[in-house]
Parts: C-alpha cells; sequence; structure tokens
C-alpha cells in the first residue's frame, strides 16, 4: 500500500463515515466491504436481499455490515415520496419513483441525500452515466459549483516528479470535451481537491501539445483562455499553462521550454484538454509505470457519489472508500 492511501484510510479511520455500497450482487464488493470492516476506517452499508449476499459471501466475514433491502426497507415510501417531489417537474409519477428508488443505485444515493449514509461508491457492475445519473438527479451540484467533472489520484511508484509521485489527473472520466470556461472550472476545483486529498499545495498545469505560444491552433486558444479565467477564479492558487506536460513536471525541460513558468517544473495537479487525453494518460501511466490508479472519482456534487472502473479489483474499492469518506468528513 501506497503511502497516500495508508494517509487517507488513517484519516478516514479518525472521523468513520457511512459509506453505501449498492453493487451488492457483485463478489468484488463483497471482498471489499470484509476488508474495510476488518480494517474499521468506515461504516458499511450492502443494499440488496440479505439471503442472496449471505450465499454470495461464503466465507467472507461482513458481519458488521448493515444490509437494506429496497423493497422491504420502512423507509421505502419516505424515498419515494422524495424523489418524487425532486423529479415531478420532469413529469415523473408516483408510480415510476417507486419502480426507480427499487433501483440500488437511486436507494443508495437517496440515502445520502437523507442522511443515512454519507456517501455511495458504486461503477464496478455499472456505467459511469448510470452510477452518476441518480447523484446529479437526486444530489445535485454543490454550492458555487458549475460543472461535476472527475479525476484520479495517481501514485506513481519511485517517482521524483508531482508531490513524492502522487498527481492529480482531470478531467479523466466525465467531462468530453470541455470548453474554456468548463477547463477553468475543472482546473480549480481540482486545485481545492488536491489540497483537500494530498494535503499538499496545488501546483495546477494546463497542459496542451503546445508550450507558452509553441504552436498556435484552436485547441491550444482553448487552454490558453482557460488557463486566463482559472487564474482570474483562484488568483491564489498556482495555476500555468498552457504546457506541455514534459514541461510541467520536469524541472529541467521548463527551463528550456518555459523558463518564466512559475511552476517550474514542479506540477502535481495536470488539468487535460478533453477527455480522450486524460483517459488515455491515466490508463498508459497506471500501466507503463505501474501507478496506483484512484478514480474516478467525482467533485462538484452535493455530497460524494464516486464512480468506479468495471476492471477494478476489491482493493481499488477499498482505496475509493477511504477516499469517498474523507471527502464525506469535509
Amino acid at each position: 500500500m501506497n503511502q497516500f492511501l495508508e494517509r487517507i484510510i488513517q484519516r478516514a479511520g479518525e472521523d468513520k463515515k457511512t459509506i453505501v455500497l449498492p453493487e451488492s450482487t457483485d463478489i468484488r464488493t463483497i471482498e471489499a466491504a470484509s476488508l474495510i470492516l476488518k480494517k474499521g476506517f468506515a461504516n458499511i452499508v450492502l443494499v440488496g436481499d440479505e439471503d442472496k449476499i449471505n450465499d454470495l459471501k461464503g466465507d467472507l466475514d461482513i458481519s458488521g455490515a448493515e444490509i437494506v433491502n429496497p423493497l422491504t426497507s420502512d423507509k421505502a415510501d419516505d424515498y419515494i415520496n422524495t424523489f418524487y417531489e425532486l423529479r415531478k417537474k420532469k413529469g415523473i409519477t408516483v408510480e415510476q419513483a417507486r419502480e426507480t428508488m427499487k433501483n440500488p443505485l437511486y436507494w443508495g444515493v437517496m440515502m445520502v441525500k437523507k442522511g443515512h449514509a454519507d456517501g455511495m461508491v458504486a461503477g464496478a457492475i455499472n456505467s459511469t452515466a448510470n452510477t452518476l445519473r441518480p447523484a446529479l438527479q437526486i444530489l445535485k451540484t454543490a454550492p458555487n459549483v458549475k460543472l461535476v467533472s472527475a479525476f484520479f489520484i495517481m501514485c506513481v511508484p519511485d517517482c521524483e516528479y508531482g508531490h513524492n509521485g502522487t498527481f492529480l489527473y482531470a478531467d479523466s472520466g466525465l467531462v468530453e470535451n470541455p470548453d474554456a470556461e468548463q477547463l477553468s472550472e475543472i482546473a480549480v476545483c481540482s486545485a481545492a481537491t488536491f489540497k483537500q486529498l494530498v494535503e499538499a499545495e496545488p501546483r495546477v498545469a494546463m497542459l496542451s501539445y503546445s508550450s507558452y505560444g509553441s504552436a498556435k491552433s484552436e485547441l491550444v486558444d482553448k487552454v490558453v483562455e482557460a488557463t486566463k479565467l482559472a487564474k482570474e477564479k483562484a488568483p491564489n492558487v498556482l495555476i500555468d499553462g498552457e504546457l506541455q506536460v514534459d514541461a510541467a513536471i520536469v524541472p529541467e525541460i521548463a527551463e528550456a521550454k518555459a523558463a518564466a513558468s512559475p511552476l517550474q517544473g514542479k506540477a502535481n495537479v495536470l488539468v487535460f484538454p478533453d477527455l480522450n487525453v486524460g483517459n488515455i494518460a491515466y490508463k498508459l501511466t497506471q500501466r507503463l509505470a505501474k501507478a496506483d490508479a484512484y478514480g474516478p472519482i467525482t467533485q462538484g456534487i452535493a455530497k460524494p457519489v464516486n464512480d468506479l472502473s468495471r476492471g477494478c479489483s476489491a482493493e481499488d474499492i477499498v482505496g475509493v472508500v477511504a477516499i469517498t469518506a474523507v471527502q464525506a468528513q469535509a
């Protein structure tokens, strides 16, 4: 386990939160619940049929978890009515609300909405769209936040760059082709997230294939404008661009390509111009550098609901639950 995750688990255990895991039909979720309960850093709620969960768990110890079945819970009517009130202007009927709340993802998010849980983690067997749609419908965005985006925390072993090899990559999981305004929002939000989770000062690089005007195109112009907007929104945060990635993270290259950059080649938050680049970059880093990748973690939702890669392991789920718990503390 890397130092980042050790510290996150330690912090989670200092103020234990309750996290919902709605994908109880998947053995990885059950394995993760067992590991989390053994480590003792969060309370766990599993959504589903208790008999089926017990059949699936085998010898795994999940005795400390709460199991909630939407079909039999005494909270069902309250949740149904709340969802109906939230969505009736969209044309939903009470009966449609009743059917919707049978979905474990919607049930889990409603638990968070009602304060019966502090966060939710899903995505092992559901798409990002299906995982985040309930959160956007029920929880909506946080105050003063214009955009929900997603990031990965990347922990690269034996790496001299970033913050002791730790980076935040954004957006690497949600916003496909942000415009300059959206890109600036991602940058500002990512800086705050890095400070919260990594407990270090963010050094934000707005990435491009150009450094300080070495190329001219609409693609570069977007990053230049986004950098300007981000600096205006967060004047106390170190943000610079447009920069090629080597000029952003390697001091020697920065000196040659962007000597005037205040980052000095020491960026730890990398903001990508679109989702193609961000997703490719995180997967390459994960596979080629054997990095630990935690995410996609969301930022900007009123309460923490986080997505998983469908290729995740039980250990990956443990990590995202720990991060979600720390987000909930804030």
